[in-house]
């Protein structure tokens, strides 16, 4: 049995639709990152970045439990535990982790960074809302040209894990500020990964418990200095 430490946010997301893909068992644990649920001892132990998801897997590789953070590493841990979703090939695995790695480095800081400026900054600071959703339109060029040239998925013919943790970021679109008919590449892509049942039923895990994060208590957790604490 896995347990799994999220909330519904991109990252949260991407192993949500890896654990549907597999059909791995977990229980779902709830981090309330605007409550602060993130900052608890016992989450700290788990993730000391404070941050979700995070997994503890009962049937770790040696047969003892392993905890793990950072949404890269588990999806590289899920796929060598199931050996899915990851080519065997070590060319086509570099191919994967290159496109993983520009997810993690790039894609979801930086449209991190264009949601909060566009939606959450106290002020609107205007140099910043173009830097970003210029760099965020920049990184959709970038997929876009890949996905041409594959004519399918990001790392090639096949559905990866790099799908995985791309597709989530791509939901909040419009929220970044970026039209999917300018990326018709994108636009077809993800179309085809949004149809899946299991990317279906992977958005739906607390789905209920989704809220925007914009009231005094979750913008003090998120962006103020409770986040900064020493725990």
């Amino acid at each position: 049995m896995i347990d799994l430490y999220t909330w519904p946010t991109p990252n949260g997301h991407k192993i949500h639709i890896m654990l549907e893909e597999c059909r791995l068992a977990y229980a779902v644990h709830p981090i309330d990152i605007g409550a602060g649920d993130q900052f608890s001892p016992q989450f700290l132990e788990i993730s000391p970045n404070n941050k979700m998801p995070a997994i503890r897997d009962s049937g770790g590789p040696d047969g003892k439990p392993i905890t793990l953070f950072e949404s890269g590493a588990i999806l590289i841990y899920l796929a060598a535990k199931t050996g899915r979703f990851m080519p065997s090939s070590d060319r086509g695995k570099y191919t994967v982790l290159q496109w993983l790695m520009w997810q993690m480095g790039g894609f979801g800081p930086m449209l991190g960074q264009t949601h909060h400026f566009r939606i959450y900054a106290p002020q609107r600071i205007e140099y910043a809302v173009a830097r970003y959703t210029n760099e965020a339109r920049r990184l959709y060029r970038v997929l876009d040209t890949r996905l041409a040239r594959t004519g399918a998925y990001v790392a090639g013919r096949s559905y990866t894990i790099a799908d995985m943790a791309i597709f989530p970021w791509c939901r909040s679109h419009a929220n970044q500020g970026v039209d999917l008919d300018e990326f018709p590449q994108v636009r077809r892509w993800f179309a085809k990964i949004a149809a899946r049942p299991a990317v279906g039923r992977a958005l739906s895990v607390l789905a209920d418990r989704r809220r925007p994060l914009i009231d005094e208590r979750a913008r003090a957790m998120l962006f103020g200095a409770d986040q900064y604490k020493k725990r």
